[in-house]
């Protein structure tokens, strides 16, 4: 099973709005075959790992190792268990049920009637945790939520801004704590800042800084503020303006949706299948979040020098949380459990 999620891991990032899968066929104590769900679309890790097996006539007495439950229903692919029960493999080994409603333990059943012998349950700790994004949407109905910021010794996320910097990012953490944090958004699905932070800063949002994908990016504009000149509407990475109407200068950006509390906003997104979202800021913007205990993660970057007087970043007792040394800043991080 530590194979399978190694597999699975491999591809975070790539899979939304599917699950991370991994699975190996074992013969005689010997992995014989491999495989991972490594894009959305294309074939599933078990399907995989079946077809990377050289003598096929080995299949019928090897048993199939998969993270999470085989699907049994057709989407983009036919059914996992359509292909286990074809190619006469007994015993199948699962790291955990999964949760999505189109198989929630169908996957299993179909796999018991055609007379497989299933085990269920095997590192399941490590393989819901693997899966955290998947889970949290399709149990709680709504994105794994991380709430993510920098701010310098004296507790500020940025200086006051003047004509002259309006527009222009002002960096708190170093270069290997920006390395991460675009790390971190090729993982995520999305990733949200309210319209402030566009304003002030200009980001762009992507992770130019490590190979991977970017996240889809939302803005949170209830009454089209956006500059037309924003970075972010300027490159080929997609983003999404939610706002109260349609900003009839860029209406191709624009997602009208119900504002008024943050769960409204976070009902959107999971009607639209977000399935995770980092939230970068500002301080208003996470402060929503935090005032309704809505987060899975929290990651705070504290930066050795200050600012002086600027704007304050989110108030927060860091007593609880882990900490670990990121170059020459600290990162201040706590996750929550999956339930």
């Amino acid at each position: 099973m530590k194979r399978c999620i190694e597999l699975a891991s491999n591809n975070i990032g790539y899979t939304y709005p599917n699950p991370l899968v991994g699975s190996v066929v074992v013969y005689n104590n010997k992995i014989i075959g491999e495989g991972c769900h490594a894009k959305y679309g294309e074939s599933h890790a078990e399907v995989n790992a079946i077809n990377s097996v050289k003598d096929k006539r080995l299949l019928k007495d090897s048993v199939l190792y998969v993270n999470l439950e085989p699907c049994n229903h057709y989407g983009k692919t036919p059914p996992c268990t359509e292909a286990i029960i074809n190619n006469n493999i007994k015993k199948v080994v699962i790291g955990s049920e999964d949760p999505n409603s189109l198989v929630n333990g169908s996957g299993i059943e179909k796999l018991r009637s055609s007379g497989c012998n299933v085990s269920v349950g095997i590192m399941n700790k490590e393989c819901t945790e693997l899966n955290k994004r998947f889970f949290t949407y399709h149990i709680h109905k709504r994105p794994y939520i991380i709430l993510k910021w920098a701010e310098s010794k004296d507790g500020f996320i940025s200086p006051i801004k003047s004509v002259k910097t309006l527009g222009k990012v002002n960096w708190i953490s170093g270069e290997d704590a920006k390395k991460l944090s675009h790390k971190w958004r090729s993982e995520e699905h999305s990733i949200l800042v309210g319209v402030q932070t566009i304003i002030d800063d200009n980001p762009i949002l992507t992770t130019r800084l490590v190979k991977g994908r970017s996240p889809l990016r939302f803005v949170l504009d209830p009454n089209s503020r956006i500059p037309v000149d924003s970075r972010i509407l300027s490159d080929s990475s997609k983003t999404v303006i939610l706002s109260k109407k349609e900003n009839k200068l860029i209406p191709n950006y624009t997602k009208e949706i119900e504002f008024g509390n943050i769960n409204l906003i976070i009902e959107s997104l999971y009607n639209m299948n977000i399935q995770s979202i980092i939230v970068e800021g500002g301080t208003k913007t996470i402060n929503h979040f935090l005032t309704n205990n809505l987060w899975d993660s929290i990651r705070v970057f504290k930066s050795n020098s200050e600012i002086g007087k600027g704007i304050k970043g989110p108030s927060i007792d860091f007593k609880k949380f882990n900490l670990k040394n990121i170059g020459d800043d600290k990162l201040y991080h706590v996750d929550r459990l999956i339930s």
